[in-house]
């Protein structure tokens, strides 16, 4: 499947392409900062870069002098977050990426066009809305959180949106047909609630054909999987590490990072062990990887047996940890 999301970079001056005061959620709130739309590829096996694009503000398009300096292509005019995604999700359909399902965060849930877009495609998707989005449902069109009140007690099903660091991450989940009136294909409001707290998110869902709840589910929960590349995009391979200013340098900086953050996933996703265990540590993680790559080839070092006996005491260990989180869920089960 395919994760859309965007991220932001923070920056001091005023030069960098892109740059000016705007929301950014690597803040959580307004900063000077540069913001681009990132695509992944997700699988079980997975997941990775595969496309980006810089987000121009409208300060930016409409400056002959600072889309010069900053070499800005002429043809480049502007676009909003959930355009850039359209047309990158469109160039990966379109080169032959297998991918049945898209998602994304509330920015590409509330835009129609991509949503239209994806469905006139016959691809899935699962997309996160605000609460007080409108959706059609057959008692009339009603706000996102008024179907969830509405829906019976028996209709929620406690489901895992998939493995976390410390056991399964577990909501209660429901789903209502909308969109009573589109003629082809299934749309329906996913409803996710927390075990505790009982807050509430929401996802507008389509798929060309019938699917169970927990298909929804599954797809709901790998969106999270974006979050993770982030993390070791600029963690490890140095995406937010880029001091240029120019069009052109931003594009060739970016790719290589996303490059070298593949050759982690790859690496992690072929060195999978299958029977984690029975060998008693964790697979391969990429912080593991990018470890044992600059130890061992980047910058050799003398004492390669006592760094590699160090990496496996870390998986054992880590890999404790996580079945004592395990067992703990376990004594719990929903």
């Amino acid at each position: 499947m395919l994760v859309v999301d965007e991220t932001g970079d923070l920056k001091k001056g005023v030069h960098t392409v892109g740059v000016q005061r705007q929301y950014t959620g690597t803040a959580g709130r307004i900063e000077n900062a540069q913001v681009a739309v990132y695509l992944t590829y997700a699988t079980d096996a997975g997941h990775a870069f595969i496309d980006r694009a810089l987000y121009l503000p409208k300060s930016w398009t409409t400056d002959p002098g600072r889309r010069t300096d900053a070499g800005i292509p002429d043809d480049t005019a502007f676009a909003t977050k959930p355009a850039l995604a359209t047309t990158m999700i469109g160039h990966a359909l379109d080169a032959g990426v297998r991918a049945q399902w898209v998602a994304g965060d509330e920015v590409y849930g509330a835009d129609p066009h991509l949503r239209k877009n994806l469905e006139q495609r016959g691809t899935g998707y699962v997309l996160a809305i605000g609460c007080d989005r409108r959706v059609n449902t057959r008692a009339g069109v009603l706000r996102a959180d008024d179907v969830a009140a509405r829906l019976p007690k028996h209709v929620w099903q406690r489901l895992s949106a998939g493995a976390g660091a410390k056991g399964n991450r577990y909501y209660d989940w429901a789903f209502a047909d909308i969109g009573t009136d589109e003629p082809d294909g299934c749309r329906w409001l996913l409803i996710r609630r927390h075990r505790t707290t009982g807050e509430l998110a929401f996802y507008r869902c389509y798929a060309p054909e019938p699917v169970p709840l927990r298909i929804l589910v599954q797809v709901a929960g790998r969106r999270w999987t974006v979050e993770e590349s982030f993390q070791a995009g600029k963690g490890l391979t140095g995406l937010d590490q880029h001091q240029v200013r120019h069009w052109t340098s931003w594009h060739r900086w970016t790719v290589m990072a996303m490059l070298a953050h593949a050759f982690l996933a790859v690496v992690a996703s072929t060195e999978r062990n299958p029977e984690p265990a029975t060998a008693g540590w964790i697979s391969l993680t990429c912080n593991e990887i990018h470890h044992l790559f600059t130890t061992l080839i980047s910058r050799p070092v003398l004492d390669v047996a006592h760094r590699i006996r160090r990496s496996t005491w870390r998986r054992r260990h880590q890999y404790r940890a996580q079945q004592s989180h395990y067992q703990r869920q376990s004594t719990h089960e929903p």
